[in-house]
């Protein structure tokens, strides 16, 4: 059978030299199996994160390098990702995140469950599926742990689901569901992946987690706290959609 075509994408906003470590970090011995491209793209960084991504361009002829003109936004960056995914046909794609938070060495088990069922449109990395040990084991700040479990419990409730973290940043997708271009819709800032989610929700497609762990540098509480509270309310209005008490053209 021929190899599936993978495009690994990098997100980065002013990652710089950390870009280079987790290029490096891609286990490529691990996906002989698949014709594996990389596409870094860069949300208008204003640092030397671009002169980073240009020196690993010229080392490799299998990356594509994507620079946005203005800040697309954490959603607007994936969502040009996917999109390119698609025009270039490619069956499975991964997003991985310039800085380093979540190490490529996941990205062969994420593989792993996305071409274990017909009806997995991602899987994702979830730091808490083992428990809170592990995720206290790699340094998670004591304030994120705790957001993250009630606002997961939250979420679970109230759309009956039983996801071990609603917030990882680790997504596999396979293209194959993507291809009505829903995803589009969904916002430009850092509730995407939330949206994401519960699109898939909606459309009856899996969503598989793998345990991983995750890499934290300086925390920003006030971010975090904006994005829970956004979180909290989004999933308000999954549950309303979803009961079809109210109505969205985005959801539809």
């Amino acid at each position: 059978m021929p190899r599936k075509k993978l495009l690994i994408f990098i997100i980065t906003y002013k990652a710089s030299h950390r870009l280079s470590d987790v290029f490096n970090k891609i286990p490529f011995k691990n996906l002989s199996n698949y014709k594996t491209r990389i596409l870094i793209s860069d949300d208008a960084s204003n640092d030397d994160t671009v002169f980073y991504a240009n020196n690993i361009k010229k080392k490799s002829r299998n990356v594509f390098l994507k620079i946005n003109k203005k800040n697309l936004g954490y959603g607007g960056n994936i969502k040009k990702c996917l999109n390119f995914s698609l025009k270039k046909k490619f069956d499975y794609t991964v997003m991985i995140h310039g800085d380093g938070q979540y190490d490529p060495k996941y990205i062969p088990k994420l593989l792993k469950e996305i071409s274990s069922g017909v009806k997995i449109s991602a899987s994702t990395g979830s730091r808490l599926l083992k428990g809170t040990k592990k995720a206290k084991k790699g340094n998670m700040p004591i304030y994120k742990l705790i957001g993250n479990l009630i606002l997961t419990k939250i979420f679970n409730f109230l759309l009956n689901t039983k996801f071990s973290d609603a917030h990882t940043g680790l997504w596999a997708y396979n293209l194959l569901h993507l291809k009505d271009k829903k995803f589009k819709l969904l916002t430009n800032g850092y509730n995407f992946d939330n949206e994401f989610r519960f699109l898939s929700i909606l459309k009856r497609k899996q969503i598989k987690e793998i345990s991983i762990q995750a890499k934290y540098g300086d925390e920003r509480s006030q971010l975090h706290i904006k994005y829970a509270i956004k979180f909290f309310f989004n999933t308000l209005l999954f549950f309303l959609i979803k009961k079809k008490i109210i109505k969205s053209k985005r959801f539809n």
